[in-house]
């Protein structure tokens, strides 16, 4: 017997809050932006006035205005997005349990179980869609259909305020017909080299050589394959399950360009100063580390290297990824943006075997000491205490912005 799954996707949420919280929105083209002052100044959602001046999610403000020089900016609010989503996942919550958000606006609900008390999917999906609205104001789209990968479609076929049914006996004539781009996990790389294959819809993944696709994309490609054809058995997991941590990683989008390694140098130190304490508060070490730049053009390029024994060390962490940037990066343009992630994660408690040379009590005494600023840190905030090297201009927005100390005080 066929799953029953729901995908609901909260129609362009962050500015539909926004139009809940102030009327006068609603009459106006408005989008939700990032800070411009720090560089994080896209659009992050919009409303249907402004996506008939063509607004696209993601585009820079000031390109956004040019098309729409009306365009009312609203500034995001993280909290009451929060909270909205909290009131909406609880509605979910009473047709099942198997609630599985993905992402703040967007969540993937099993039904199968339901149907004896609320109908077929297709009626649950109406029942949800209206409660949504009556209890929240906000609208809902939702796809029905066998798998979570259907189902993601289904919601996408038709906004706002939708219901889309995805069956076993009209997914190829819905689905495969699609852009390949649409099928969740197809990025952007993926689409082009897919598209350079000449696969350019979803029927020509499901049609294409299994064996050719594992060659061409590796685990993914095969999974791809199995997708297109509705073969997807993923679960939906319940509300509030956490899945074990694989990475933990920190970016940020400078203030300013970087222009040299003693710039980059910094930014590296102040992400290292913050993977290093999530991997302390969850007991991790890593064994391996990324470090990511994003030129001024906008394209990204990753490096990755090991570490001899698994490492949390702050020190340990920025000097790797540094070394690994300035050993691989051309500084064909500046770097706009920097991240750094720990992978290949090992439960501390297994992590006693040191280097010929380290000196353990050492190496003990820092462990305790960055423990001691991650507690000051967390009490005081990130600036409480700072390593003398990001006292001066470091680039990131968090740093550089004056805090208030003392009366008539500022750093």
């Amino acid at each position: 017997m066929d799953r029953v799954i729901l995908h609901c996707d909260l129609n362009n949420f962050y500015a539909s809050v926004e139009c809940i919280q102030d009327e006068t929105l609603r009459q106006v083209p408005m989008a939700v932006c990032g800070r411009e002052d720090e560089r994080h100044g896209i659009v992050l959602a919009k409303n249907e006035l402004a996506k008939c001046c063509d607004i696209r999610t993601g585009e820079p403000v000031w390109q956004a205005r040019r098309k729409c020089p009306q365009l009312r900016v609203v500034t995001p609010h993280a909290g009451e997005y929060l909270r909205y989503s909290k009131i909406v996942q609880g509605i979910y919550g009473r047709y099942t349990d198997l609630v599985e958000p993905f992402g703040i606006d967007e969540c993937w609900l099993d039904v199968t179980g339901s149907r004896r008390l609320f109908g077929d999917g297709e009626a649950i999906a109406y029942q949800i869609k209206e409660q949504v609205k009556e209890e929240t104001g906000l609208c809902i789209s939702v796809g029905v259909s066998f798998n979570k990968m259907f189902a993601k479609l289904g919601s996408d076929l038709k906004k706002p305020d939708a219901v889309s049914v995805i069956s076993r006996e009209n997914f190829r004539e819905i689905v495969w017909g699609l852009p390949a781009g649409d099928l969740l996990g197809v990025g952007r790389r993926t689409n082009k080299r897919l598209n350079d294959a000449g696969i350019v819809r979803i029927g020509d993944i499901a049609a294409a050589d299994r064996q050719y696709l594992k060659r061409m994309l590796g685990k993914n490609g095969e999974a791809l394959w199995h997708y297109a054809r509705g073969e997807d058995q993923s679960p939906v997991t319940p509300l509030g399950y956490e899945p074990p941590i694989k990475s933990i990683g920190r970016s940020t989008t400078c203030t300013e360009n970087l222009v040299n390694m003693e710039e980059v140098g910094r930014v590296v130190l102040a992400l290292s100063e913050e993977v290093c304490a999530q991997l302390r508060e969850h007991g991790f070490k890593a064994g391996m580390i990324a470090a990511q730049v994003k030129d001024s053009a906008l394209q990204i390029w990753e490096y990755t290297g090991h570490f001899f024994t698994p490492e949390r060390s702050v020190t340990a962490f920025a000097q790797k990824a540094v070394r690994l940037i300035e050993e691989n990066y051309g500084w064909h343009k500046d770097i706009r943006a920097v991240g750094v992630r720990a992978y290949g994660l090992v439960d501390e408690i297994h992590c006693g075997q040191i280097c010929l040379g380290q000196d353990p009590f050492a190496l003990q005494r820092m462990e305790e000491l960055e423990g001691s600023i991650d507690g000051v840190r967390m009490k005081y905030g990130k600036r409480a205490v700072l390593r003398a090297s990001l006292l001066g201009k470091t680039k990131i927005a968090d740093y550089d912005r004056k805090v208030r100390t003392l009366p008539g005080c500022y750093r």
